[in-house]
């Protein structure tokens, strides 16, 4: 279980991206729905985890739906990192002090939240989960009004859960 649970309001963020520019979570959720997904470049969990992650930005991502990863690493190990991993949706970088992370309680990553535009976390997940990326596919499925797809394909191995 994520720190934060659904039904919390979720603590507001201003974070840079990996050019510099401050992103706002309230200024994303005037446009819908965002998936924040915390992460460290060296966590095993999270090299699992991310790529499938991806597949869900390439199937939903767009204006009705926010999709970040946050990481706790340098921007250069961020980059390294989605080349490595073929991760390509948007990167904001915690800062020093994990001032984001801190905010919402992290104790371990892999850690995602689905944020409704009222600002309540929806989803919270901790670690790898296929049943919880299942949930995330079929919320943004909705809030982007396409039809849901498959976030696993036919005759991959993936393991139910993997802790973070």
């Amino acid at each position: 279980m994520a720190a934060l649970s659904p039904g919390t309001i979720a603590p507001q963020l201003t974070l840079k991206d990996l050019g510099g520019k401050p992103v706002s979570l309230a200024d994303v959720l005037t446009n819908g729905p965002a998936l924040v997904a915390f992460f460290k470049v060296g966590c095993p969990t999270c090299q699992f985890t991310f790529p499938f992650l991806q597949r869900l930005y390439e199937s939903y991502g767009g204006p009705n739906f926010a999709f970040f990863g946050v990481s706790q690493d340098s921007a250069g190990d961020t980059r390294q990192f989605m080349h490595h991993f073929g991760v390509k949706f948007p990167m904001l970088l915690d800062d020093h002090g994990y001032s984001a992370s801190k905010a919402y309680g992290l104790t371990n990553v892999p850690t995602m939240f689905w944020i409704n535009p009222d600002g309540k976390i929806h989803i919270s997940s901790s670690g790898f989960s296929k049943d919880d990326l299942e949930k995330l596919s079929a919320e943004a499925a909705l809030a982007t009004g396409n039809a849901a797809k498959p976030v696993f394909r036919h005759g991959e191995v993936v393991p139910n859960f993997k802790p973070g």
